[in-house]
C-alpha cells in the first residue's frame, strides 16, 4: 500500500506522468475506481478477436523469416505485436506498427522504452541536471513531445466524438467500447472526470505498461516450451482438442486451456516480467527478528527472488507446470507468487496480460514446432522487465 520510491520511477515521469503506477494517496485510489471498470470482462471479450489478428500478423512474418533455416529473435517481433495489439483493443487505433515501422507514434514509444532503460543503466544520467544537458536528454525531450501530442490528439479526437451522449449511446451499440472511452467518460461520485493532464498520463501509462510486461511474459513462455517439448506437445494437443476443426480462437476457449495455463504460470514465475518492484515506507516496519525499518526507508522486493526461494518451492529452478494445479496452489501462501504484484496496488491489467498471452500461445503452437537455439541461450537481464541480454532466439517449424 505505500507509495512507489523516488528513485527509479521518476524516470518515467516525463513520458508517462502521474498516472496509475505512479499516484498515491487519494488520488490514486480515485483513478484506480475509475479505471477499474475498463478491465471488466464484458470490456476485454472482444479483444480477443483483435489480440489474435496481431498475432497473425507477428506469425506470418515468422513463416517468411524460416525460409532461411536460422532462429528466429523473438523479443522485438512480440513486443511489436503487443504494442499494435494495445493500440488495437485499448484506443482503436490500428497503426499498422508490424510491417510499417515508420510510423512515428509507434516508434516514438518503442524509442521511448528503449531510452529510459538506458538512463536507467547509466548512473550519471540519474542526475537530471546532467540527463537533460546530454544527448541522450535532448533527443528523450524531442520524442517525448512527438508521443504527447499524438496522445493529445487522440485524446481530443474522441472527445469531440463523444460530446454528445445521445451520440455516445449510438458509438455503444455501433462497436465495443474500448478502454479510452470508459477513460473519457468516467466521473466520480462528485461528477468530475479526469482532466486533460490525468487523461493523458493514464493513456501514456498504459501504453507502456500494456506492452512491454506483456511482451517479456510471452517470450520467456514460448522459451519455455521451445526448451520443454514434453510440455509444447501437451498444450498444442489441448488446444487442438479445444479449437477443433476452428483455427481461430474464442473467448469462451480460454477458460478451457486449463494445462497451457499452468504452463504461462510457471513461466511467469521463473521469468517474472517486473522481477522486482520497490516502495518508500510510509511507517516502520518491525521483523519477526526484532529488526525494525524507520519510517522513509525505500525498500527493494525480488519478486524472482520469491520465485526461486527453495523454502517455498521445491526444486525452484526447475520447469513443473503441474506446482499451479489446483491441489498444489491450495497449500501456498498467496504471496509466493507475485508475477501481478499483490494487495491494493496489484496489477490493474493482469486479465489483459493473462488473455493476450493465452491466445498468442495458442495460435503460435497451432502453426509452429518451437526449439531452442542451444549456441545462443538467452541471459536474463532486469531492465524495469525481465529481458534477455543477447535476445530470445528459437527455431521455428512449420506444422504442415
Amino acid at each position: 500500500t505505500d507509495p512507489k520510491d523516488n528513485l527509479s520511477y521518476k524516470h518515467l515521469i516525463p513520458w508517462i506522468g502521474n498516472g496509475l503506477l505512479i499516484l498515491h494517496g487519494p488520488k490514486w485510489h480515485q483513478h484506480r475506481k475509475l479505471l477499474t471498470p475498463g478491465f471488466h470482462y464484458d470490456v476485454l471479450k472482444p479483444y480477443v478477436a483483435l489480440m489474435a489478428e496481431s498475432t497473425n500478423v507477428m506469425l506470418d512474418k515468422w513463416e517468411k523469416l524460416i525460409t532461411n533455416g536460422k532462429p528466429v529473435e523473438l523479443f522485438e517481433h512480440v513486443s511489436l505485436m503487443t504494442l499494435d495489439s494495445i493500440m488495437k483493443c485499448a484506443f482503436s487505433y490500428h497503426s499498422n506498427c508490424q510491417t510499417d515501422r515508420q510510423n512515428t507514434y509507434i516508434q516514438a514509444v518503442y524509442d521511448l522504452c528503449q531510452m529510459v532503460h538506458q538512463r536507467l543503466r547509466i548512473f550519471p544520467y540519474h542526475n537530471d541536471f546532467i540527463y537533460w544537458l546530454s544527448p541522450h536528454g535532448y533527443r528523450f525531450r524531442k520524442i517525448c513531445q512527438l508521443a504527447h501530442d499524438h496522445t493529445d490528439k487522440v485524446i481530443q479526437e474522441r472527445k469531440e466524438s463523444l460530446k454528445d451522449e445521445r451520440e455516445f449511446e449510438k458509438i455503444k451499440k455501433k462497436r465495443h467500447l474500448d478502454f479510452l472511452d470508459i477513460l473519457l467518460c468516467a466521473k466520480d461520485e462528485t461528477g468530475a472526470g479526469l482532466s486533460d493532464e490525468d487523461l493523458r498520463a493514464e493513456v501514456d501509462t498504459f501504453m507502456f505498461e500494456g506492452h512491454d510486461t506483456t511482451a517479456s511474459g510471452l517470450s520467456w513462455v514460448l522459451y519455455c516450451l521451445a526448451s520443454h517439448p514434453e510440455h509444447q506437445a501437451r498444450c498444442r494437443e489441448e488446444i487442438k482438442d479445444i479449437l477443433g476443426s476452428r483455427d481461430t480462437i474464442q473467448w469462451e476457449d480460454l477458460g478451457k486451456m486449463t494445462y497451457s495455463t499452468m504452463c504461462i504460470k510457471e513461466s511467469l514465475r521463473l521469468y517474472p516480467p517486473v522481477p522486482g518492484v520497490s516502495r518508500q515506507l510510509s511507517k516502520p516496519i518491525t521483523f519477526h527478528d526484532g529488526r525494525t525499518l524507520p519510517e522513509g526507508t525505500v525498500t527493494a522486493i525480488s519478486i524472482y527472488l520469491i520465485h526461486r526461494n527453495p523454502s517455498v518451492w521445491k526444486d525452484p529452478s526447475v520447469f513443473d507446470p503441474l506446482r499451479f494445479s489446483p491441489e498444489n496452489v491450495s497449500g501456498r501462501h498467496s504471496h509466493a507468487f507475485l508475477p501481478f504484484a499483490a494487495g491494493m496496488r496489484n496489477c490493474i491489467g493482469q486479465q489483459f496480460a493473462m488473455i493476450e498471452m493465452k491466445v498468442a500461445l495458442a495460435l503460435t503452437l497451432l502453426r509452429f514446432e518451437l526449439s531452442p537455439d542451444l549456441t545462443n541461450p538467452p541471459r536474463k537481464i532486469p531492465r524495469i522487465i525481465l529481458r534477455s541480454k543477447n535476445g530470445i532466439h528459437l527455431y521455428l517449424k512449420k506444422i504442415p
